[in-house]
């Protein structure tokens, strides 16, 4: 029987975070669980730094961003003695189960933990959307909101000035959140690592769209395909039009969590809770076409690599 479990979260923060952790602690105070919370993710576990949660607690968070029990990257919990130091805190503290919110990294670590017979349950708390066997993942929604406006903002200078402005935007190897910015943002030139970047190619775009009397545009650009400031002087050099490069950089983490995110972070938090009732461990939860689902989180790592949108990608060519 559960009679007590932990939560934490780790890797790196998402809005509607604070959300969840607020959904699994009143779900458990009515399923007469108690609750404790994790600081500072895997490294706070190993450290043994653990506070009781309640439901006053966790009331006027739900509208906070980041997380209120903080987040760390601990790479030593990969260590198996690290794992047995975490796994003996939670046993002292009489701790049946551990529900831990991130990404990719986070479930790893969850894996780990379920291999050595701990129970664990994993929530996808990341901006970058790229955690197999969900649509959506907590925070992604308000990064969304936040770049869009960020975008908005960049293409008013940019028209006055009728310069060609890139935008680099988070995503790590996935460009879910780079794309749909592009989109809703009326980017005219998307590059995403899903597609092969040539720069080449992209000059060719940007001067041939000139040519047609565009005055300015805006480049949507996932990070880490390349140096932007660089990028920048050279799309100067080749179309003798003013460039500018902005890193939105970890703007795009913060604020307060849109409405789509407190709701898919309540659903899920109260998920985990019914996961944990029925003895289904090992589990990381998604939502799939509207509907709240969970795969083993074993399976999740293994298919690791999410897939595109298509349709958004037809969409996008369409478009511009």
């Amino acid at each position: 029987m559960i009679k007590k479990i932990a939560v934490l979260t780790s890797g790196g923060d998402s809005p509607g975070m604070n959300a969840a952790i607020r959904s699994i602690v009143r779900t458990s105070y009515n399923n007469k669980i108690k609750v404790i919370g994790i600081l500072n993710g895997y490294l706070g576990l190993c450290e043994n730094k653990m506070i009781n949660l309640n439901i006053n607690t966790v009331s006027n968070i739900i509208n906070k961003g980041g997380t209120f029990l903080g987040t760390a990257r601990y790479i030593d919990f990969f260590n198996k003695k690290t794992r047995k130091i975490a796994i003996k805190n939670m046993k002292k503290k009489g701790i049946d189960a551990l529900i831990v919110i991130g990404g990719n990294g986070t479930y790893a670590g969850a894996n780990e933990l379920h291999k050595m017979n701990f129970p664990c349950i994993g929530i996808p708390g990341t901006i970058d959307n790229d955690v197999f066997g969900t649509d959506y993942t907590i925070g992604y929604s308000t990064a969304l909101e936040t770049i869009v406006e960020s975008i908005d903002r960049l293409r008013d200078t940019s028209s006055s000035h009728q310069r060609i402005s890139i935008v680099e935007i988070m995503g790590r190897n996935c460009g879910d959140l780079t794309l749909s910015a592009a989109i809703a943002g009326g980017c005219e030139f998307i590059v995403i690592p899903e597609i092969k970047y040539n720069e080449k190619k992209l000059i060719k775009k940007i001067k041939k769209s000139l040519k047609k009397g565009k005055k300015h545009a805006v480049i949507a650009m996932t990070e880490h395909i390349c140096d932007v400031k660089k990028l920048a002087k050279i799309i100067e050099f080749h179309t003798k039009k003013e460039t500018r490069a902005t890193i939105l950089g970890h703007i795009q983490r913060g604020g307060a969590p849109v409405a789509f995110d407190r709701i898919l972070a309540s659903k899920m938090g109260f998920f985990s809770i019914n996961l944990l009732l029925k003895r289904k461990f090992g589990k990381c939860i998604g939502i799939k076409n509207d509907k709240i689902t969970y795969h083993d989180i074993n399976h999740a790592l293994k298919f690791m690599k999410k897939k595109l949108n298509k349709k958004l990608i037809i969409l996008s060519k369409n478009l511009y």
